[in-house]
């Protein structure tokens, strides 16, 4: 017998050896087809190569591809558990020639293969041709040397290939193999086709012709070959049994299902451990390729397989989760072949418990009113759909899962009211959307997500993709074009470019199509999942259902990541440096800087700075994986994780974690965990570098950190070391003696000031009176009085001017005023402290600044200060304070 791993080996060494490049499988989430929801066959990585568009250096290529048909057109889901050869999960086997070789060779090597190789009986295998293809006809009883009874022709387009409506297209040739008379069934093309003794075990496709817009197919230029062999399908041909479920690899997680929940996998409940069997690969393999479970795309179509599979677990018996309890019998057997699955195994199995936590707390709830509901319904009878959506809506019961549930009591669900149900909740959002404010200016976006789903993000993995149109609109309203010239909004199915949230700024870049190109210059998200790319047609016309090829700014996004990562950094330094009081209030993530807003009640020293930087740096040097992963949002914040400002958050979060450091314990524990749904470096290493280059004042308590990372870092701190080194030009001392000598500069200014105030006041007392020509010091009353104008002495000189005239009267009062060069004004009063009691030197300041042409005053009553716009009018000022002074008097 030959296991799983053993064929799979065997069919790529084969070819191997026949010239073909052995292609690893590529992702479950097709990056270059945005028709498909995910990787459904082995050609769909070869889509472009098929198509023109891209080249390969050797022209014949050998995959095992990772398939998965549970949503959109392939959906296998329902029928998992039930049949022998439906699964969620495949692995399609396939050779492909592009322009090489044709349909003799692809025949020869097919035969070769399963005849020889695999050791299979030529009289239990027939083939079947499209009917009109008497050139493959002819080649079977060549090549094969099959009776013309074993040659089927199948006149229906189960024969017949296209990649769609227009495209490379062609015949197919089918190998059967006879499981033998004791299975009902009839060859194919025969009324009893259905049955099972006939088992279609691999599909060779001719690609020889395109088919054009208007129906005509024209001869491909290089005829091509796309072949596909489902592994568990010949495993079990090759293993004598009929059911897929009996091959050695699913034996083998059966028998850790059957461990784990301690039922035997017979009887009724062998439906369980096959279902659990088939959906622990199809969800350990999409988490590997990063879906995540979500209630939009993609990730729905995980958490209906994740729940179907506990659903099954939970009619085991099993209470505690199950299927994360299997991720190491799945990687012992699959590890090796996917590489993937041993990297993202603590991942798998944490979103796997995560997921059935979650669904375990409502499905006992959910699965009691579907009892309640159904009690009274006799084999054969229908579940209302109000029910059935109020399953959906209230416990998060898919549809099918319901149907599934339902299916072995011999029960069926109204499906029709079901959609009524759905479509009367959609009609109430839709009139809550159009309530005020905001929400009323953004109507636009929830109507496009009602009608086109939310877009799927696949920025975490990738930077370009092909993506599907989905919507347009300009001026706030929905079009059906966007002309070369003009600006608007594309909505796509999917989309590489993140939209601005949580700090980080969206992507740019271009969205093109043959002879259309839109520039991509902001990318925002709307209505809770709608990412809208916003910029202008620079080519052609977009219009919706145009399938486009999507590419980032690439180097602005590895910007943008660094500076998001080091700012999680930045954060926990700060906490660690001024106290865990430190709070996020706000952030900025673009390419050139990082920005961050924080609870902090005074400013930040340069050596608290320095320390902050020092620490970010040393978590850089340590290169770091940077670890993401789901959680619910209680789990996460119970683990430490932090939550980010301004963001909202969902029952289930994404984690981000990056760094260690020693713990209390003397154990090492991770250095900064936040709630973040932005994108980040893959290593701490690729932020470079840290620099702090400001610290200010936001408003009260809260302070501001900018920062630049790697690049702009390092020429920022060029440009500081440059600018040093002409400081010590300058100075004519060494870089290292700068400080120093800059310090005494300093000091000499502020010693050179202070003289220099002292003489000006010397001077000013020891000039000419300008007192209106009266005397410099008079009596007014009883009272000494003395007014002088000076010129350019400033308001704090001006007061030790006052000052020192008024210890030179020992009793009286002192008016001064200081003309400046642009024409302005100041004046100060002073009146000696015996005299407080009979005059004030704020009423007093107040009358000579109305003759200035100025506005109040203020001060103390024994020394006021204030200004004026008319510095000509020096000498009113004081005749007026004398005024004042002798009506006080």
């Amino acid at each position: 017998m030959s296991g799983v791993n053993d064929i799979r080996s065997q069919f790529l060494d084969y070819f191997a050896r026949e010239g073909h490049e052995i292609a690893p499988s590529s992702s479950l989430v097709p990056r270059n087809d945005p028709t498909l929801m995910f990787t459904n066959a082995g050609m769909v990585q070869f889509k472009n190569v098929f198509t023109g568009l891209e080249t390969r250096a050797i022209p014949r290529a050998v995959t095992a591809q990772k398939c998965v048909r549970a949503g959109g057109k392939h959906n296998d889901l329902d029928n998992v558990g039930y049949t022998a050869r439906h699964h969620t999960f495949f692995e399609m086997l396939g050779n492909f020639s592009f322009g090489d070789y044709f349909k003799d060779r692809a025949i020869e090597l097919a035969w070769t293969l399963v005849t020889k190789e695999f050791g299979l009986p030529a009289e239990r295998l027939l083939a079947t041709v499209y009917a009109e293809d008497d050139e493959a006809f002819n080649l079977w009883k060549k090549i094969a040397g099959l009776p013309e009874d074993r040659i089927i022709r199948i006149p229906t387009s189960d024969n017949f290939w296209q990649m769609g409506d227009t495209g490379p297209c062609g015949p197919c040739s089918e190998i059967f193999f006879d499981h033998g008379e004791n299975i009902p069934g009839g060859p194919p093309g025969s009324p009893d086709e259905d049955g099972d003794r006939f088992i279609e075990i691999w599909n060779l496709v001719f690609m020889q012709f395109e088919q054009q817009p208007g129906g005509e197919r024209i001869p491909l230029p290089k005829p091509s070959i796309d072949t596909g062999m489902g592994l568990e399908r010949i495993a079990a041909v090759m293993q004598g049994v009929h059911d897929n479920y009996d091959i050695d690899l699913f034996r083998s997680l059966i028998a850790a299902s059957e461990e784990v929940t301690g039922v035997p996998a017979s009887g009724e409940q062998e439906v369980s451990h096959k279902v659990i069997a088939d959906h622990l690969r199809a969800t350990s393999f999409l988490i590997a390729d990063g879906v995540m479970p979500s209630n939009e795309g993609r990730g729905y179509v995980l958490r209906r397989i994740m729940r179907r599979a506990m659903r099954h677990a939970h009619l085991l018996g099993a209470r505690d989760p199950v299927l994360c309890r299997l991720v190491p019998a799945l990687v012992r057997e699959m590890g090796r072949a996917y590489p993937e699955l041993g990297r993202a195994e603590e991942m798998i199995t944490e979103t796997l418990e995560l997921e059935e936590q979650r669904f375990r707390r409502t499905l006992d709830r959910g699965l009691a009113l579907l009892d309640e509901a159904t009690e009274p319904l006799d084999e054969g009878g229908t579940l209302d759909g109000e029910t059935a959506f109020k399953l959906y809506d209230t416990y998060g019961f898919p549809l099918d899962l319901t149907q599934d549930a339902l299916r072995g009591r011999g029960l069926t669900v109204d499906v029709e009211s079901f959609d009524a149900a759905m479509e009367r909740q959609r009609a109430e959002a839709r009139k809550a959307w159009a309530g005020s404010g905001e929400a009323a200016v953004e109507t636009v976006w929830y109507a496009v997500k009602d009608r086109v789903g939310a877009t799927d993000f696949l920025g975490y993995e990738t930077d370009a993709a092909e993506a599907i149109v989905t919507a347009l609109v300009a001026d706030g309203k929905e079009t059906d074009r966007l002309e070369a010239g003009t600006s608007g909004a594309v909505v796509l199915n999917q989309t590489p470019f993140y939209g601005e949230s949580g700090g980080q700024v969206g992507d740019t870049g271009t969205i093109s199509a043959p002879g259309v190109r839109f520039r991509v210059t902001d990318t925002q998200k709307k209505a809770d999942g709608v990412f809208v790319h916003l910029g202008t047609v620079e080519e052609g016309v977009l219009v919706p259902e145009l399938a486009v090829d999507l590419s980032i700014d690439a180097a602005r996004r590895a910007s943008i990541r660094a500076n998001h990562s080091a700012t999680h950094l930045v954060h926990a330094a700060l906490r660690k440096v001024l106290g865990t009081h430190v709070a996020q209030k706000g952030s900025l993530v673009a390419p050139d800087r990082l920005r961050f807003d924080f609870s902090h009640n005074k400013p930040i020293s340069a050596e608290e700075l320095a320390e902050v930087e020092e620490i970010s740096n040393r978590i850089v040097l340590q290169n770091d994986r940077v670890a993401t992963r789901l959680m619910a949002l209680e789990d996460a914040v119970e683990a430490g994780a932090m939550a980010l400002f301004g963001e909202k958050y969902a029952d289930e979060v994404r984690v981000v974690a990056m760094g260690h450091e020693p713990g209390e314990d003397g154990r090492e524990k991770t250095y900064s965990m936040e709630l973040c749904g932005g994108t980040h470096v893959g290593r701490t290493g690729e932020i470079g570098l840290v620099t702090v280059v400001s610290e200010s004042a936001v408003s009260a308590g809260v302070r501001r950190i900018e920062a630049f990372t790697a690049d702009q870092a390092r020429r920022y701190l060029e440009d500081q070391d440059r600018r040093l080194r002409e400081v010590a030009n300058v100075l004519k001392v060494s870089v290292a003696d700068v400080v120093e000598r800059a310090a005494a500069l300093a000091d000499d200014k502020r010693r050179l000031e202070r003289e220099l105030a002292d003489t000006r006041r010397k001077l000013a007392l020891a000039g000419p009176a300008e007192a209106g020509g009266g005397e410099e010091v008079k009596t007014v009353g009883s009272v000494k009085f003395m007014g002088r104008a000076v010129e350019g002495i400033g308001g704090k000189d001006l007061k030790g001017l006052v000052d020192d005239a008024k210890k030179q009267l020992e009793s009286g009062i002192v008016v001064i005023v200081s003309r400046a060069d642009d024409g302005k004004a100041g004046i100060v009063v002073g009146v000696t402290k015996d005299l407080t009691g009979r005059f004030n030197a704020v009423d007093l300041v107040r009358a000579g600044s109305e003759a200035l042409g100025g506005k109040g005053g203020g001060g103390r009553p024994d020394m006021a200060q204030a200004g004026g716009p008319n510095s000509a009018d020096a000498a009113q000022a004081i005749a007026a304070v004398e005024a004042a002074v002798a009506a006080a008097g």
